[in-house]
């Protein structure tokens, strides 16, 4: 009888069903594009905004126009207890001699310095001594202690000694205003190390440019600034010229806002279950620090970062920023000074060269690993590699690509363009070394699995006339022979039995069905491998401490899997020299980068065990460079686990009896080219006597051990096949199924199984 197709080397393989494909990947496309209504309500969102922004509109242009509003709407005058307070803590700013120092004219940018925090509460003042604490009491004088306890919330804000602003300024509506003014809108984050958690705090705010002085109010997150409150922080100075700027503001806010309602471009905020840490209201007091450079060629020099000509100019002196940040409500004051700032324009140049260089870290990186895929696209290469080494890779680019994805979209005009170049290349990244570990998955699945026993023995074949005579062969395949029963006829006259059916089997449920397929299928696991990637890795970038602790784990692991392989299995891994190397500089850049570099384009403060963390990953590699040198793969470890006996194809065999019909006699068939295995005369060695069958039946069971005695090995060598070159010739799989050398290493480089028993063979 024939052997089925799949018994033959798999040549009509089943198609697969490619239902269940759509069927899955609909499902992820459902779950990743259903928002349950989020966007209706977003929508409901925009419409009350729009309503609250026309009632304020109308109350404010009210108030303007000295006319009684339906809410009797007004704008009380600046308390008197704010200027003494601020020019103790030399927040006020001044007019400068314009030859010799100057402003910054535009503040766009992100700031970072350090904060200190006063309580400034009655009780608190009572037992302090600051110089400034009797014109605290004077600020704090009507403050309900009730309400600030109540407002106050969970935030610890002793603990927060951090602080981080970013701020975007635009020229106001009015087409009248003087060049003076601008206003302002950001945010600003106050951090508790403690922690490592963040409160953020939204602002809207005037910047006069004159005297590089800043006012805004500043509220939680999800508590908007009402900007007609504006006029009522600023000197009374400029208090009309503010109160004119927020009028048009209003009114384009409000017709903004109705085009994207009317154009159906809703932005779907993210909000938060929890209650908010807190709901104290601050006012935000700033000065820009003047630098010595003259106002003319420090104007020039902005003029060049907002519209580059090419023009030579100064060396950009350092932008910094004091300020305070109070809460009369709370009892809260919060000091910076010089804080350290970057401009957007800055900023955006140096996000342009950090994306340039890690792009062409992630191309050298898939240059060499597709040089690596090619060099150990043989079975006997992959069995050699360990499938977590890259796995953990494909989770570090996953992490990477969902990253530089969100920074794209985050970084609003051209440094988001220059951020697809890495995001893609990770991506690219990603995919191959996915695919590649799948492949050595599948390949090294087999060393593991359990033999499959069958549960009933086969019955014994009674032996037939045409069998030979004489005790079957070890390599004899046992034939049955079949015979047609003769059917039965029914008899006339008596019913006829009744046929008895088997039932179908039960129809498994989906989630059975849905589980055995992903057992089966690699490339089910595949699909499900990327939904997870794609999905939890956004949230992960989400935190800071878990993206620094996932990024920290990862590259633990790049070539510790690898290591213990190659020690496992006393082979090395395979791996080049320059992919080990290239790989693991390119890694460690992009990840030092960001850990080591105090002023990278994320702001994340340096960490001082990610020195220690490159030390280790450099060491893994040198382990498994010395791995694949004279050392050993299990050079590291004891001598009573390092000795690792890799299988031996070559055992020494009794030589072949002389077969006085056969006048070439030969080792056996080979099970894949079915010729005779011979061994070349003049390599074999004969017998000199027959007293040597005693010798050889004596020391043949010595032969595995490192010594013997001489007589045993002389035996041994001149009764078997006992040369190494003759020994090459045969190789004896562990299934005891025998091939010649040179076919079972071209059926290695195809399958790492036996060809006749389909049982995992080991490298060759």
């Amino acid at each position: 009888m024939d052997n089925p197709p799949e018994a033959e080397g798999g040549a009509n393989p089943q198609r697969r069903n490619p239902i269940p494909h759509f069927l899955f990947i609909t499902f992820m496309l459902f779950l990743l594009t259903n928002h349950n209504g989020d966007e209706f309500l977003a929508r409901h969102q925009y419409q009350d905004a729009l309503r609250t922004l026309t009632y304020q509109l109308s109350n404010y242009t009210a108030w303007m126009n000295g006319t009684q509003s339906d809410s009797n709407f007004t704008v009380p005058h600046r308390d008197p207890t704010v200027a003494p307070l601020l020019q103790s803590f030399a927040i006020g700013g001044g007019l400068l001699d314009p030859t010799t120092s100057s402003y910054y004219s535009n503040t766009t940018g992100t700031f970072h310095g350090d904060a200190k925090f006063y309580n400034v509460t009655p009780p608190f003042l009572n037992n302090t001594a600051h110089e400034w604490s009797p014109l605290a009491e004077k600020y704090m004088a009507h403050s309900n202690m009730s309400l600030v306890l109540q407002k106050t919330g969970s935030w610890n804000w002793s603990a927060s000694d951090k602080v981080a602003l970013s701020i975007v300024e635009k020229q106001p509506s009015l087409t009248n205003a003087s060049g003076n003014v601008a206003l302002i809108h950001g945010k600003i984050e106050l951090t508790d190390e403690s922690i490592s958690e963040e409160l953020r705090l939204e602002f809207e705010g005037i910047h006069f440019i004159s005297n590089g002085t800043i006012y805004a109010l500043a509220e939680p997150i999800g508590q908007h600034v009402d900007l007609r409150f504006l006029p009522s922080i600023v000197p009374e100075a400029f208090r009309n010229e503010t109160a004119r700027i927020v009028e048009p503001e209003l009114a384009s806010r409000i017709t903004k806002l109705r085009n994207l309602i009317d154009a159906g471009v809703i932005e779907q905020e993210s909000t938060l279950d929890e209650a908010p840490q807190t709901t104290c209201p601050f006012s935000l007091y700033m000065v820009l620090n003047s630098v010595e450079v003259p106002e003319n060629l420090l104007r020039e020099f902005e003029d060049e970062i907002q519209q580059p000509a090419g023009i030579w100019t100064i060396k950009p002196p350092p932008m910094t920023i004091s300020g305070l940040l109070m809460s009369k409500d709370c009892g809260i004051l919060y000091e910076f000074h010089k804080t350290e700032g970057v401009s957007l324009r800055s900023l955006f140049r140096k996000l342009t060269t950090y994306a340039g260089t890690t792009a062409l870290a992630y191309l050298l990186m898939l240059l060499l690993l597709s040089r690596q895929m090619q060099r150990s696209r043989t079975p006997s290469g992959i069995t050699r590699l360990s499938f977590w080494t890259f796995l953990v890779q494909a989770t570090v680019d996953a992490l990477s690509f969902a990253g530089h994805t969100v920074f794209a979209l985050v970084a609003d005009g051209k440094p988001s363009l220059s951020l697809i170049a890495p995001a893609f290349l990770a991506c690219v990244l990603f995919a191959n070394e996915t695919q590649f570990a799948m492949l050595i998955q599948q390949f090294q699945a087999p060393e593991d699995a359990p033999a499959r026993v069958s549960p009933h023995p086969p019955a014994p074949v009674a032996p037939t006339d045409s069998a030979p005579d004489g005790p079957p062969t070890a390599d004899a395949t046992p034939t049955t022979t079949t015979t047609s029963a003769p059917a039965t006829q029914p008899t006339p006259g008596l019913p006829t039995p009744a046929v008895q059916t088997t039932p179908p089997p039960p129809q498994p449920s989906f989630l059975a069905f849905f589980l055995q397929h992903l057992r089966t299928d690699p490339q089910m696991r595949l699909w499900l491998l990327l939904f997870v990637f794609l999905t939890l890795m956004v949230h992960t970038i989400l935190s800071a401490t878990l993206s620094i602790f996932f990024v920290a784990v990862t590259y633990s692991f790049f070539w510790l899997p690898q290591i213990v392989r190659s020690a496992r299995r006393g082979r090395g891994s395979g791996l080049s020299n320059e992919y080990l190397v290239g790989t693991t500089l390119c890694r460690l850049y992009i990840a030092l980068y960001f850990l080591l570099c105090p002023k990278n384009v994320l702001d994340i403060e340096p960490r001082p065990w990610s020195i220690a963390l490159a030390a280790f990953v450099c060491f893994q590699m040198v382990v498994v460079i010395l791995q694949e040198t004279s050392f050993g793969p299990a050079f590291f470890l004891p001598r009573r686990y390092a000795a690792i006996k890799p299988y031996d194809y070559h055992p020494v065999m009794p030589a072949p009896d002389d077969d006085p019909e056969s006048a070439d006699p030969s080792l056996g068939d080979c099970a894949i080219c079915m010729d005779a295995i011979h061994v070349d005369p003049s390599l074999r060695r004969r017998p000199t006597s027959l007293d040597d069958k005693s010798d050889w039946e004596k020391t043949s069971g010595k032969r595995k051990s490192r010594a013997g005695t001489a007589g045993g090995i002389l035996n041994a060598v001149q009764k078997g096949v006992g040369s190494a070159t003759a020994r090459k010739n045969y190789s004896l799989a562990p299934c005891h199924h025998l091939f010649h050398t040179e076919c079972l290493e071209k059926w290695l480089a195809i399958k790492n199984i036996c060809p006749q028993c389909r049982r995992p063979l080991p490298p060759l």
